[in-house]
């Protein structure tokens, strides 16, 4: 019995020790199988792969340009041409390196081309902010891909750029792959190479910048066009300037006092120096164009961008904001925007977004560039939220000329006491602190009276009808529960753009009609085939004859005449024109809106930090510059009366 049991276990043993080897065997099997496979993997798609060594050349793409209305007046060419001025390793700032290895691949000199690590790490960051934000590539990946492959996302594409990432950290050391990125990648402005960064944006070599200005070039790696400090981010860029600087010092590369002294530095960019036209309106137009199409299909494509801008409109426009808002600096006014359309297509006709984008920030005692400033030339105002002041008070008349009254209806100008909002007593006052006891409709708004005005909109029209009537006409910004506004509304107390407004008001020119504001008319390739065209028709959004008495009201100078004169700048002799005007609490936005049937333009003057102006309204500071610009403007289109 004892034998049997020993023979078993002999027998069971060598059961275990086949199964063992049988499963080692599939394993090395497998492992054959694995490796043969990525070998064949590897020499298809390396077996065409171009010489790694080959970094200073790149295939020459096809700019895209951007034009006029007529195709005749290019605007602005992206990436027309690549400068580039090479600078060798030894030439460039330690900290430069330091600073761009720190954001863009902190492994750098550890990893072999891949950095697993990194991907891990990134796509656990993905995970948690449930969109792909970081793709975890190395700087041999970036220099692969931005010399040789577009960044269209496949699994081959990718394929080739791992297997040419893990050739080049192979074959070369470490600093000559990092000479050659510095001197490849892209950092807007058509500069390539830290050099031409450098010379671009501070207009000196890259041996000589700061370590502030180090920290900016890095940060303008992850995305040039859209942090460009010529346009509406450049509050991201430096944030993230600062971001990088933190991340130097945790790599060891900054102490924390270097650090926090480089943050305080202000960074000062050179003026652009490539030629543009209209360039706050292009530098719009080419972000929604890098938003929806990507930087990189711009710059191959050949793209023809025809915009709605009528440039010799524009020209005009730029002129009349440059030299009348010099004139308003006498108001402690410093900057003015202006935007006109075409209220039957909502094509835009011209857009200035500051009183001169080639000017130099204001501010009596200095400051840094952005809000702190009087005057900042390069955000486009016209696309900022400001409050509209009394600009805002025909969508509250339209409301109760909807809900069954008319302009002859009476209210009572007089000291009124509205109830609590905002923890005090609301007790509105008029522009001259008159009251005019009873007054009708079209007195109130013509002459544009505060008391009566909230009047209307408490009794007549309703707080929450009224912002829906505003958002109907394309007011995007008053996103707010209608409590948060409150009857403060009226007198213009939600913030709103002029871009919006000048839009909304085109509903009133042509009866009740609305379209979307329009930038782009069309694209074509370099083949001439249409990648996009315009294609918005008009939608109503109200009955014309509410809109026919406000049109009535607005173009009435005799009704206007007791507070604005005969002679205002609203009224022309020869033409039917509605106008009103705006101006906010303690003077800090004046505001014109007007128009006819086939153009509406509004203007808005203030200053960039929202201090107050001298106190005049709206009218003086906003009005010359609207009524200068209309002069020409109208002698463009046919005289149309409203109905």
């Amino acid at each position: 019995m004892p034998e049997r049991k020993f023979y078993r276990k002999i027998f069971q043993g060598k059961r275990d020790a086949g199964r063992f080897f049988f499963v080692l065997r599939a394993l090395c099997f497998g492992f054959l199988i694995l490796t043969f496979f990525s070998l064949l993997v590897f020499v298809f798609y390396a077996k065409d792969l171009p010489r790694p060594e080959k970094f200073t050349e790149r295939q020459l793409f096809q700019s895209a340009k951007i034009y006029d209305r007529t195709g005749k007046v290019l605007l602005y060419e992206i990436y027309g041409e690549e400068k580039r001025t090479w600078a060798s390793l030894d030439a460039m700032p330690e900290f430069l390196k330091q600073a761009v290895i720190a954001s863009e691949d902190a492994n750098f000199y550890h990893h072999f081309g891949i950095d697993f690590m990194g991907v891990f790490r990134s796509i656990l960051i993905n995970l948690r902010l449930k969109k792909p934000v970081y793709g975890g590539s190395t700087i041999p990946q970036q220099l692969i891909r931005s010399t040789f492959f577009s960044t269209e996302k496949t699994l081959s594409r990718k394929t080739r750029e791992i297997i040419l990432a893990l050739e080049l950290d192979r074959r070369y050391s470490k600093d000559q792959i990092l000479e050659w990125y510095l001197n490849q990648i892209p950092f807007g402005q058509n500069a390539y190479g830290a050099e031409a960064a450098s010379q671009t944006y501070f207009q000196k070599s890259v041996s000589e910048i700061s370590l502030a200005e180090a920290a900016t070039l890095a940060a303008l790696i992850q995305a040039p066009s859209y942090l460009s400090p010529y346009g509406e981010n450049k509050n991201e860029l430096l944030a993230r300037k600062n971001r990088i600087l933190d991340r130097m010092a945790q790599e060891g590369y900054l102490t924390k006092s270097a650090t926090e002294e480089a943050k305080k530095t202000e960074v000062i960019f050179a003026q652009i120096l490539q030629p543009i036209k209209a360039p706050h309106f292009v530098l719009w137009v080419k972000d929604y164009m890098e938003t929806k199409y990507g930087e990189d299909f711009l710059k191959e494509n050949g793209l023809k961008v025809y915009t709605s801008l009528d440039w010799d409109l524009q020209e005009w426009a730029e002129k009349v904001v440059r030299e009348r808002g010099e004139v308003n600096k006498g108001y402690h006014a410093y900057n003015a925007a202006l935007a006109a359309i075409n209220p039957k297509t909502g094509e835009i006709l011209a857009m200035v977004g500051s009183r001169d984008w080639y000017a130099t920030s204001s501010y009596p005692t200095g400051c840094t560039p952005g809000e702190n400033c009087l005057f900042d030339p390069h955000p486009n105002v016209a696309l900022r939220g400001r409050q509209p002041g009394s600009a805002f008070k025909p969508f509250v008349y339209v409301t109760a000329f909807k809900n069954g009254y008319d302009d002859k209806y009476i209210v009572i100008d007089e000291e009124t006491n509205f109830g609590i909002w905002g923890g005090e007593p609301y007790i509105p006052r008029n522009y001259d602190g008159r009251f005019r006891g009873p007054v009708t409709l079209r007195q109130a708004l013509a002459q544009s009276l505060n008391v009566p005005s909230v009047k209307v909109l408490n009794n007549l029209a309703g707080l929450e009808d009224s912002i829906q009537t505003a958002k109907d006409f394309g007011i995007t910004t008053l996103t707010q529960p209608p409590s948060f506004y409150g009857l403060s509304i009226v007198l213009g107390g939600g913030e709103v753009k002029l871009l919006d407004m000048v839009s909304a008001y085109g509903v009133f020119a042509t009866g009740g009609l609305s379209v979307p504001p329009v930038s782009i008319l069309k694209i074509e390739d370099s083949r001439g085939n249409i990648i996009e065209e315009n294609k918005k028709t008009p939608k109503r959004v109200l009955d014309s004859e509410p809109i026919k008495i406000i049109n009535s009201i607005l173009s009435d100078n005799e009704a206007r005449a007791p507070i604005f004169g005969l002679n205002s700048p609203m009224h022309f002799k020869d033409y039917q024109v509605a106008a009103k005007t705006g101006t906010t609490q303690d003077y800090r936005d004046g505001w014109i809106i007007g128009y006819t049937p086939s153009i509406v333009a509004g203007v808005w003057a203030g200053n960039n930090d929202n201090s107050s102006m001298s106190n005049e309204p709206g009218i003086v500071m906003a009005g010359p510059i609207w009524r200068e610009f209309m002069n020409k403007a109208l002698l463009k289109f046919p005289k149309e009366n409203f109905q």
